[in-house]
């Protein structure tokens, strides 16, 4: 079973049984919440670095424990439990599933080949909470006025995109932070097993050595040690949770007390200034919270909440109070608080509990980095990040990709923040601000998502923005007044990231305007004739295109300089459309580009943001099986309807191969014997060749219906092409800022622009064809 067919038979929410749901819940300890489980690691060494005085009463550890409590209850538990994960995008999360959400509702995207038909495609039309849409519902009220007005003004949809882009550059700057302060926070634990001196020149080096091994780890895939992640943070959350009961009894049985939320108001009157400085250490418990909504799509809701609620929630709150309860009576060793976690731990369980944070600290990074292989995927399908190398490294495992341009940037910029800082509190100031960003955002996002998708009124997104986002903007502050010490990574790294997205969609965007200035009219092509005034040979040319209609210019500039062309020509455009998946069956739209005779064929091959392209034999097939589909099934004279030959967007939706039980099929032999049993209720067509041929392309057509005279000749032709051999023909563009552009212009697109494009990989289905195969057609763009 193939990568794509595993991805369109998961199994509805509804019908999976307990004990489904439960082994999902299982599985996603591993994946979902091996960040957030970390956190015990760090976050009281954190807040407590320098900003606290400590005294000789408990109101400063039980003000800290309360912020914990309330924090972990109102914004993972409240917030995402409750109400994030409802706003799911067929069954998919995080930044760009709500921002896919926006635009469908509200045809605020920025994608330039959008079109009427990808509206009906089956996950176009579900809403946020899992229902259809109902267009006259979402007209009425107040949600009208707010989406005329996304709508209307194109510096709304601009800030909507950068808000979007802003939210991802921080979960990739959380993925150099993450596995950096989770590695070296679960090293320091050797600092009690020896003295200072010898801790300070094996620290550094120790976590290196992690980290190099985790990245080095990462082309192999996590499905393969992925069975090992569950058992591993299960056994971590079991530890500190028993720890955290055993220092509740031992130490202070009322440590209970701070679950108020008096003790939060006692905390800040108490240390004022200091106090709300040290918010951004307490703001890292949360750190992996996203991770809930952005991994929604490997599990079910139920999975997540159930793993959250009833093990991950209580387990965090245990450790935290435990922690809590051996620092109200140990004032006296103010070391105790620089060391953090581990000096809570009994002293004959220290080495086996510091071996499981290692390898809970690895599993933690793990998801994180996968995360971040994964918007990037997302990125760059939607347009907004530059073509990068993506391999899927399981077959079976949806979502399982190793990026290695990333991968080994990751590693590079979190060796030089743990050589670099050398302490968790500057790390953790990164971390926070990086987390707190990504919460800020999702909730802005929500909000909207509220109005336009749930179509709920403007006072309970209103509510839900000033609630949730008030709490969030307090820690935000917190984590910015410390730029200097360490928060200033996060914004850096979202700059540069910030900065290359929007310069190559900006530069994206004006491509293909100059594309759509410069195709060629219809009326050009038909006073060439059916041979378009040159020697047709034989074979498939498949011309890369961006254009969803329209003759690009390359061809012309291809036909104008030379004397031959193939005798069918397939303009081919993969786009991508703001759903996360588009079913096999609905995957490819095939129309004519003029008369029948002249066998030009424009393919367009639709994906979602985070559907799998296929890069092999395969898409060749499915390609080619597609047009022969569509030569069956057409009944016009021309293919456009009355000859109406300056219409070419009238298209008919084919699904892949695979998909199809009817429909047109195709088998390659490598010899001359028929050896391929024929179906029964077919018919077959054949191309008999001499001996020197050792490929032979033979399409099985239903019976039923029958095709006429026309159309079998059509489909003969196709299969001499494919058999006489494929061709791609790509443009080969050099992008210009055109004459009179400002100085701003010039930059981003002669220089910018032009870096980026000339560093990124081209298609994916491009790098399985010969190099003797492909032909480049030099352009320049004049933007």
């Amino acid at each position: 079973m193939d990568l794509e067919s595993v991805i369109y038979n998961k199994n509805p929410i509804k019908e999976q049984s307990w004990k489904t749901v439960l082994t999902l819940a299982y599985q996603s300890l591993g994946v979902v919440y091996g960040d957030l489980s970390t956190s015990p690691l760090y976050v009281y060494k954190s807040t407590f670095a320098e900003d606290i005085q400590h005294s000789e009463t408990n109101e400063e550890i039980f003000g800290v424990l309360s912020f914990v409590f309330w924090t972990l209850t109102l914004i993972p538990l409240l917030k995402y439990v409750f109400i994030v994960l409802r706003a799911d995008d067929n069954g998919e999360g995080g930044t760009f599933a709500l921002y896919s959400l926006l635009c469908r509702h509200a045809r605020v995207s920025l994608l330039p080949s959008t079109q009427l038909a990808d509206e009906d495609l089956t996950q176009y039309t579900i809403d946020g909470g899992g229902t259809v849409q109902d267009n006259k519902k979402s007209n009425v009220g107040s949600g009208l006025k707010l989406k005329s007005l996304l709508e209307k003004h194109k510096v709304l949809q601009r800030v909507l995109l950068v808000l979007a882009l802003i939210g991802t550059c921080m979960v990739i700057g959380d993925g150099v932070l993450t596995p950096a302060i989770s590695v070296f926070s679960a090293v320091s634990g050797l600092e009690l097993s020896m003295s200072k001196e010898q801790h300070r020149y094996v620290e550094v080096p120790v976590a290196c050595v992690i980290l190099l091994f985790l990245f080095a780890l990462q082309h192999y895939g996590t499905h393969r040690v992925g069975c090992l992640f569950a058992p591993v943070v299960l056994t971590w959350l079991l530890c500190i949770s028993a720890i955290g009961v055993y220092n509740i009894f031992h130490w202070n049985p009322h440590v209970y007390q701070a679950l108020s939320p008096y003790y939060m108001f006692k905390f800040l009157r108490k240390t004022q200034k200091g106090g709300w400085m040290s918010l951004g250490g307490i703001l890292l418990c949360i750190t992996g919270s996203e991770a809930m909504y952005a991994d929604l799509g490997h599990f079910s809701q139920l999975s997540i909440k159930i793993a959250f609620t009833f093990l991950v929630y209580p387990s965090l709150i245990l450790a935290y109070m435990g922690q809590a309860a051996y620092l109200s009576r140990h004032h006296e060793m103010e070391s105790d608080y620089r060391i953090g976690f581990y000096v809570s731990v009994p002293r004959l369980l220290r080495w086996p509990v510091l071996a499981i944070a290692i390898l809970q600290a690895v599993v933690g990074s793990q998801a994180v980095i996968t995360g971040t292989f994964s918007i990037i995927k997302q990125c760059s399908a939607l347009g907004c990040f530059p073509k990068v190398k993506i391999i899927h490294t399981s077959s079976k495992i949806h979502g399982q990709i190793y990026i290695p341009e990333i991968n080994w940037s990751l590693m590079l910029l979190c060796l030089a923040i743990v050589v670099g800082f050398r302490d968790t509190k500057r790390m953790g100031n990164a971390a926070g601000l990086a987390v707190i960003t990504v919460m800020l955002v999702t909730t802005c996002l929500m909000s909207l998502v509220m109005i336009l998708c749930w179509h709920k009124s403007v006072w309970l997104a209103v509510c839900f923005i000033l609630f949730f986002g008030s709490i969030e903007a307090l820690y935000f502050s917190a984590s910015l007044i410390k730029f200097l010490e360490g928060a200033w990574v996060p914004i850096a790294l979202s700059f540069i990231f910030l900065i290359a997205m929007y310069v190559w969609h900006y530069g994206t965007l004006k491509k293909y305007e100059f594309d759509v200035q410069n195709k060629v009219p219809i009326n050009w092509l038909l006073g060439l004739g059916p041979n378009l005034g040159i020697v047709r040979v034989k074979g498939i040319g498949l011309i890369h295109t961006e254009l969803v209609s329209g003759i690009p210019a390359i061809f012309s500039h291809f036909v104008t300089n030379l004397p031959a062309f193939h005798q069918v020509v397939i303009f081919l455009c993969i786009k991508s459309v703001p759903v996360p998946h588009v079913r096999p069956e609905e995957r490819f739209l095939v129309g004519r580009v003029g008369p029948k005779e002249y066998r030009l064929y424009r393919c367009i091959a639709r994906y979602g943001y985070r559907d799998v392209h296929k890069d092999d034999m395969e898409f060749e097939k499915d390609l080619v099986c597609s047009v022969a589909e569509f030569i069956r099934s057409d009944t016009s004279e021309y293919g456009l309807g009355l000859g109406n030959f300056e219409d070419d967007t009238k298209m008919t939706v084919v699904g892949t191969s695979a998909s199809k039980l009817e429909g047109v099929k195709m088998s390659i032999d490598d010899d001359q014997e028929d050896t391929c049993p024929q179906a029964e209720g077919t018919s077959e067509l054949r191309v008999v060749k001499s001996p020197i041929i050792r490929k032979r392309v033979r399409f099985v057509v239903p019976d039923s219906p029958q095709i006429d005279l026309e159309a079998r000749e059509e489909l003969h032709e196709l299969m001499e092409a494919k058999e006489a051999g494929m061709a791609f023909i790509m443009g080969h563009s050099y992008v210009r800022a055109k004459s009179g552009s400002s100085w701003i212009k010039k930059v981003v697109i002669n220089y910018g622009y032009d870096f980026l494009r000339r560093n990124s990989r081209g298609p994916t289905y491009a790098l399985s064809i010969p190099h003797a195969s492909t032909l480049e057609v030099g352009m320049i763009y004049h933007v």
